[in-house]
């Protein structure tokens, strides 16, 4: 663990609370988290896995309010939740043996086919659609692959949750936020106890991170139950393009 002053520990629980809130209107709160971890000195492997740590505090709460709202029907959701768990628990020992480098390019062009496809398609998560495949099918395909890829790498996991959950079972963009934070939840719970296994998470940091989470992800989730969807796809836009710059810039410059 890097030696802390003061200033670092209000850069990274303020970077928590931002996180916590955006992460729980659109995804994405990894985007202030992981760089705050790395402009205090913390190596790449322990900010990743403190990150998982302090992270799970704000998807969690964001998924509880979610459930206790009616967005979220966690009885509905235990194939999802076990699918990826399964995903994440693979994507997580694969990441300590491989390079992440392929993954990151592929998912970047998948998150630029996003926002443009998000742009363009004015009403896409205004109002609730019939699905378009069975839900057990669903949740077993994408749970195993976003779950793999979130315990993998991790940006713009929130945003193809959200995404495949409007197109392939016709949820609004409410219900597919709510949706999203269930199965983040999962993953980021799944991909820590690895991370604790492999000793790569600093826990007194990342417990003092999750008070951040907890009041951000509670902020944001109260903004997300009383605001129109409209509100929602803004959001997601502003964070798809945010992820897609970052992504970017760390690949090619």
């Amino acid at each position: 663990m890097p030696e802390l002053e003061v200033s670092h520990w209000v850069i990274l629980i303020a970077a928590a609370f931002f996180g916590g809130l955006i992460d729980s209107i659109a995804g994405g709160g990894g985007l202030i988290s992981v760089p705050a971890f790395l402009a205090v000195g913390f190596p790449p492997h322990l900010a990743l896995g403190t990150n998982k740590l302090q992270a799970s505090f704000g998807s969690l709460t964001a998924a509880f309010r979610y459930a206790r709202k009616g967005l979220v029907d966690i009885k509905e959701m235990v194939w999802a939740i076990v699918s990826t768990a399964i995903g994440a628990a693979t994507g997580t020992i694969v990441i300590q043996q491989i390079s992440s480098d392929f993954l990151e390019h592929l998912i970047l062009s998948l998150l630029t086919l996003i926002f443009f496809y998000t742009l363009f398609a004015k009403d896409l998560g205004a109002h609730a659609k019939p699905h378009r495949i069975g839900k057990p099918l669903f949740y077993l395909v994408f749970g195993l692959t976003l779950g793999f890829y979130d315990g993998f790498f991790g940006p713009g996991t929130g945003s193809l949750w959200t995404l495949a959950l409007i197109v392939f079972l016709g949820l609004d963009m409410r219900k597919a936020t709510g949706h999203t934070k269930v199965v983040n939840a999962t993953s980021n719970v799944t991909s820590l106890i690895f991370f604790l296994v492999y000793g790569t998470v600093v826990i007194p940091v990342g417990i003092a991170m999750g008070i951040g989470q907890i009041a951000g992800a509670w902020i944001g989730s109260h903004m997300v139950l009383t605001r129109g969807v409209g509100f929602i796809r803004i959001f997601f836009l502003i964070v798809v393009a945010a992820t897609i710059l970052k992504m970017a810039y760390t690949t090619y410059f």
